[in-house]
């Protein structure tokens, strides 16, 4: 049987039509800056070391396109609150930013963690005894982290991770940490 053309045309297509379209294929098009910044790879592995409790962690945590929910567990765990022993899922967008940044830094070593997760005691303890501490602070939602690098000059480590352009990076020169973040880009040091 041959093939017959319809000679039925398509409706118009209407401005809103045209718009919803348009934002639809857009939307599917978004990668994450966080991902885009992940070279292509099979695994991917984070080392931490957490300054208060000793604890040091070294695993894979992402296989063949998947978090590992075990991995994340115990991530979770040594980064929790050391002061009241809470835990708190942490951001896989901010362990994937650590993940990067050591590939950066072509160090092996682990991060030392000054603080991961903070529980809202905690986080009102310490803004009672500084000013640097945020009342809403990305700590309590598992969002951020105060780390540095041993054998890692802090003012590099700082430039490497603002050159990620992937939330937050702040320079504590006094206290020598850097600290990341998950929350929306911006900079600052001292």
């Amino acid at each position: 049987m041959p093939f017959k053309r319809s000679t039925r045309l398509a409706a118009p297509l209407s401005r809103r039509g045209f718009i919803k379209g348009f934002a639809a294929t857009a939307a599917g098009l978004y990668v994450p800056k966080t991902f885009a910044n992940i070279p292509h790879e099979h695994e991917r592995h984070i080392a931490l070391h957490n300054l208060h409790t000793g604890e040091k962690v070294k695993l894979t945590y992402w296989e063949k396109g998947n978090y590992l929910s075990e991995s994340l567990a115990e991530i979770d765990h040594v980064l929790r609150d050391f002061r009241t022993g809470d835990v708190h899922p942490m951001d896989p967008a901010l362990i994937d930013m650590l993940h990067v940044l050591r590939l950066r830094t072509g160090r092996k070593v682990p991060f030392d963690i000054i603080s991961g997760y903070r529980s809202p005691k905690t986080n009102n303890m310490l803004r009672s005894n500084s000013n640097g501490v945020a009342k809403k602070s990305l700590h309590m939602q598992g969002k951020a982290m105060d780390i540095r690098m041993p054998g890692m000059d802090l003012h590099q480590l700082h430039k490497m991770a603002v050159d990620l352009k992937v939330g937050g990076v702040g320079l504590y020169s006094e206290s020598n940490f850097i600290h990341v973040d998950t929350g929306r880009v911006r900079y600052w040091g001292s």
